[in-house]
């Protein structure tokens, strides 16, 4: 239906293309003169910046918790294989997995082209430089998540359909992706120019303009790309380089220099933050205090154990039982559901899930890159020797920014000092040890500390390969028993575009989850 629609669309528009040399001003007639020729540059790049914040419309929904949260064993779903139960049963779906392919594409990078192209313009870039690399540097974030769920995807001729007529975009190979997202991220520090005051001011919500915090954003953005890259031989990207430049730059160290989105509690549905909206909407509502989940969702076994071995001060901040209708947050009492689970068990309500004060919390604030997990990645730099600084100290301040962190969500996420200092005294990083065992200490924290931000969690597990996670081998699973290393094109781009992916699955190898991705060695 929906390449009939195009083809039906394309006889009209050549049709009416045929009789415009008879008009006779009709489409003069038919301009709105009304209708504004500029866009508003400053109204699009919020909206960019609400839709591509992990965003409505089911895509964090589907993508981060169902498929990334669950593959990683954050979650787990309480259901059969097909459907939502498809993520931690390691099977494909194609109307939940490729659903951040189709929306991000049309929703957020076709807007963010739309304002680049406009400030690029002759007559505009002057001024407005600062608002033209906060625009590419949000590009380049939005773009890394697509091509490390997918692997190769459209780029260079992403969002050329309405200025030079390409709908049908190359798939571009992920090295090459990788390279020029670093290109881009050095080309847009560097334009950006203190002396100029034009910036977006109120329409940038994450930094109100400030562009020595979109600096930082910048070079932190190019810190975890280059990271990305470490077990790549092929010499398209040289992490170690891109990792120096990135800290000479001067990446977040600071919380008060987070990436973050502030949310309020209504009256409009993108005034609430977007992930308890979808949570609570699609699984955890709270009328049903656990006991009637539409997708029968709970925290993972998995996770909740290592909270609660660890005596992580994290445990009561994001998780609860419902017990008798009031969220319980005592430690004694929490407990994961295991992952592959198929059926609504009969002690279901006795299982972890978010917690309503903090994770559920409509006005809680939005975390989209931030100082835990950027010394957490210094630490890992600082233990392959490429920069300078002690590696304890870096990982430090990495776990000791991931619990303070939940201070954003209000008084329920506050950790006391003691607690954090607790926490991080029992779990220094042993520097004596090897360089794998030290690597899993860093990476397991990594992965506690980024519990929400799902895919760049998994992103990050698929990289590192800590922690070190036991499979599920559910009957009937398409990856042999093993965690999806991606997901796979859409059906729908498969048909329309067919010759590009086929030639990038050529490129790439098969369309299965299992197939890895160019930095995933």
């Amino acid at each position: 239906m929906q390449r009939f629609a195009r083809y039906k669309y394309i006889f009209l528009l050549g049709a009416v293309l045929g009789l415009s040399s008879c008009d006779k001003g009709f489409q003069e007639l038919n301009k709105n003169p009304n209708a504004s020729t500029t866009p508003n540059v400053n109204y699009l790049f919020t909206q960019s910046l609400l839709k591509g914040s992990l965003v409505y419309d089911r895509t964090y929904f589907y993508t981060s918790y169902l498929h990334c949260g669950t593959f990683i064993q954050h979650f787990s779903i309480a259901k059969e294989i097909a459907g939502s139960g498809s993520g931690d049963k390691y099977a494909v779906n194609d109307r939940y997995q490729s659903f951040y392919y189709q929306y991000i594409y049309t929703n957020v990078i076709i807007t963010l082209q739309e304002i680049i192209n406009e400030l690029s313009k002759p007559a505009n870039i002057g001024d407005n430089v600062n608002k033209l690399s906060a625009t590419r540097i949000w590009k380049v974030l939005l773009m890394q998540r697509i091509t490390d769920l997918y692997g190769d995807v459209p780029y260079s001729d992403a969002s050329k359909g309405r200025t030079e007529g390409v709908f049908l975009p190359k798939y571009d190979a992920q090295a090459d992706i990788y390279a020029n997202m670093l290109k881009e991220l050095d080309e847009a520090i560097k334009a950006f120019d203190n002396s100029k005051t034009t910036t977006f001011g109120a329409a940038d919500l994450l930094y109100n303009g400030n562009v020595d915090k979109w600096k930082k954003l910048g070079y932190s953005l190019m810190l975890r790309v280059a990271m990305r890259t470490t077990k790549t031989t092929d010499g398209k990207v040289i992490a170690k380089d891109w990792v120096q430049k990135a800290v000479a730059g001067g990446v977040i160290i600071d919380g008060q220099d987070n990436a973050v989105v502030q949310y309020t509690n209504g009256p409009q549905i993108y005034n609430n933050n977007p992930v308890a909206f979808e949570l609570v909407g699609q699984d955890y509502g709270l009328s049903s205090h656990g006991k009637d989940n539409t997708e029968l969702g709970k925290y993972s076994k998995t996770f909740i154990d290592f909270l609660k071995t660890n005596n992580d001060p994290r445990l009561g901040v994001v998780s609860v039982v419902w017990n008798n209708d009031v969220p319980d947050t005592s430690a004694a009492i929490q407990k994961g559901m295991p992952n592959g689970t198929d059926v609504k068990l009969p002690n279901f309500v006795t299982f972890s899930e978010p917690n309503p004060a903090t994770v559920l919390n409509m006005a809680a604030p939005l975390l989209l890159l931030t100082n835990a997990e950027t010394n957490l990645l210094l630490s890992e730099a600082a233990l392959r020797g490429w920069i300078t600084g002690d590696k304890a100290q870096y990982y430090n301040s990495g776990v000791t920014a991931a619990l303070k962190n939940w201070s954003l969500f209000g008084a329920a996420g506050v950790i006391a000092p003691a607690k954090i200092n607790q926490y991080v005294t029992d779990h220094a990083l042993n520097t004596g040890g090897s360089f794998e065992a030290q690597m899993n200490q860093i990476h397991t924290q990594f992965w506690a500390a980024l519990l929400l931000d799902e895919q760049e969690a998994y992103a990050n597990w698929r990289r590192t390969g800590y922690p070190a996670l036991v499979p599920v081998n559910y009957v009937g699973n398409a990856t042999n028993g093993t965690i999806p290393r991606r997901l796979p094109y859409s059906l729908a781009d498969q048909g329309i575009n067919g010759v590009h992916y086929r030639e990038a699955v050529s490129r790439q190898g098969p369309d299965l989850l299992t197939t890895r991705m160019w930095w995933d060695k």
